[in-house]
């Protein structure tokens, strides 16, 4: 007889299936645990008192001395997809406000902690995490903006103790009262007063130069070229009452479209090749000089000799002074600074497209010589600084220390408001969404809450950094705010807590801000990630 075999049961709506989470959970505390490994490596950066850290450049002998977080995590290159994240958050920040680069990673890594803690200890689902996190974020925007500071452009001293605050944790604090002012100076330099709220930082030009000391960084009204003048034929060396011209065709015999050689035998036709090529310099010399040009600015050819010996044996005869091998990218803000147009081709050549100035004169720069427009007519919206140093780290440190100082002052023209440093905005953030936490209910209270603490990072590692006992000053930060005391920070140089305003540490509304957002939104970002997928 045969077996009868009952159907197998189908599932019900009720039957409970099992799904193993264990590798989403595992993918999610990795990339966490990478991200807070590169919080931690710039975590000593933070501060006045902050460590500055040596990079080795593979593959050469190159060092870079700096505590700027966004060089450290570029030059660092992280392989893990989430630390990587962090290096771009920190390249996101310099865009955005140029300074607080160390500030928004760490920040991060605080934040990441705290989610770890919410996913391990009460189990929270990482979707309700992150979206208490992009609450949090809101708010604390907006507690921002109540306790900032409006501030007018045209007071410039509160622009330069801002300046001051983002050059105090660099290798050249000590240079602040210098480089402050200058920066100030160069951001109103090419600031448009029909457009106060757009800042071109290209329209600044940052020439280094070997030599001397920081403090012989000067602020140029004018132009300053990184080369010599061309008198390899006795060509003049410094013209007052300049008619500049800046032409992108070469003063040079011209060439076959197509490789080939040309065969001569005869003599008689070799000195006719001669007499035709300076017949042809000639005539072009001829044509510059007769619209009244006394200075040349030729660009950098590929296809052939820009200028040749010949062609400026010729300029040097017609007293013309010449600077070659301009580099293309540097021709727009040249032409904007001389107010001319740059001139393609010698039909073209007429008066109306030079640029006039006062003096052009080939000086001596530390160990090199430079070429200076001064006095320039009609000058456009734009500045040269030359930073000056006595070794190439100090340069290179001075010129990142002096566009942090730069990128500060735009983030107050484009957002005019102020508040206070020393890590007090943090601390009033961190009791202000504790207390707002309050009034929530369920998991999101509790995840507000636990992120609320996080933003004591920043307070914390600057106690931590400047050798304080960090406990103790964030105890006496709290019981301050909780009197109603805004303003109370760190004052590192004291070693105590105090009104952070009196001691002039300021910093834009907007660095914050972006800190802020960006950090949230990288923190967001990774607890949302429960694979990684690799395809080959």
């Amino acid at each position: 007889m045969a077996a009868i075999v009952a159907p197998p049961r189908a599932a019900t709506a009720k039957t409970e299936t099992f799904t193993d989470n264990k590798r989403r959970d595992d993918v999610r505390h990795a990339n966490i645990a990478s991200a807070r490994s590169v919080a931690d490596a710039v975590r000593t950066s933070l501060g006045p008192r902050g460590m500055d850290k040596m990079i080795i450049l593979p593959n050469s002998n190159e060092v870079i001395i700096t505590n700027d977080g966004a060089t450290i995590l570029s030059q660092m290159a992280p392989i893990q997809p989430a630390a990587r994240m962090l290096a771009d958050l920190s390249r996101a920040q310099d865009t955005a406000a140029g300074d607080g680069t160390t500030s928004v990673v760490v920040l991060a890594g605080a934040l990441l902690r705290q989610a770890q803690y919410l996913l391990r200890t009460a189990s929270a689902h990482p979707t309700a995490v992150s979206d208490a996190l992009h609450k949090l974020s809101l708010k604390a925007v907006e507690i921002l903006r109540s306790i900032s500071i409006p501030v007018d452009l045209s007071d410039r001293e509160t622009l330069i103790k801002s300046a001051s605050t983002a050059l105090n944790s660099k290798v050249v604090s000590n240079y602040s009262s210098l480089l402050s002012p200058l920066a100030v100076d160069s951001v109103m330099a090419v600031l448009d007063p029909k457009n106060p709220s757009l800042v071109d930082l290209r329209d600044i030009k940052l020439l280094k130069k070997l030599g001397g000391t920081i403090d012989d960084t000067e602020l140029v009204k004018g132009l300053v070229f990184d080369r010599k003048a061309s008198h390899v034929a006795g060509g003049p060396t410094r013209i007052e009452n300049a008619k500049i011209a800046v032409i992108q065709f070469q003063i040079s015999p011209p060439k076959t479209d197509i490789e080939q050689s040309v065969i001569v035998s005869d003599y008689s036709q070799m000195d006719r090749i001669l007499r035709e090529e300076r017949n042809y310099i000639l005539s072009m010399v001829k044509k510059i000089k007769s619209t009244g040009c006394n200075v040349l600015l030729i660009q950098k050819s590929i296809l052939r000799d820009a200028v040749t010996d010949l062609s400026l044996h010729y300029l040097a005869k017609a007293k013309i002074l010449v600077v070659k091998d301009i580099e293309r990218d540097d021709i727009e803000f040249i032409t904007k600074t001389l107010n001319c147009l740059p001139i393609s081709n010698i039909e073209h050549f007429k008066e109306e497209k030079l640029g006039f100035a006062e003096r052009v004169e080939e000086v001596s720069v530390g160990e090199s010589k430079v070429v200076r427009v001064t006095g320039i007519k009609n000058m456009g919206r734009t500045a040269t600084v030359i930073v000056r140093g006595s070794n190439q780290l100090v340069i290179d440190e001075a010129e990142r220390s002096l566009h942090d100082a730069l990128c500060v002052v735009r983030c107050l023209v484009n957002e005019k408001y102020l508040i206070a440093g020393g890590g007090a905005p943090e601390i009033e953030l961190a009791m202000q969404l504790a207390q707002w936490a309050k009034s929530l209910h369920g998991m999101e209270s509790y995840c507000i809450k636990e992120f609320a603490e996080a933003l004591e990072v920043i307070p914390y590692t600057l106690a931590e950094n400047a050798g304080l006992n960090p406990v103790a000053i964030v105890t006496e930060l709290r019981n301050r705010h909780a009197r109603g005391e805004v303003s109370a920070g760190i004052n590192v140089r004291k070693g105590l807590v105090g009104n952070i305003l009196e001691e002039n540490v300021v910093q834009p509304l907007l660095v914050s801000v972006s800190a802020i957002s960006l950090a949230t939104e990288c923190v967001r970002m990774i607890l949302k990630i429960d694979d990684i997928v690799v395809v080959r």
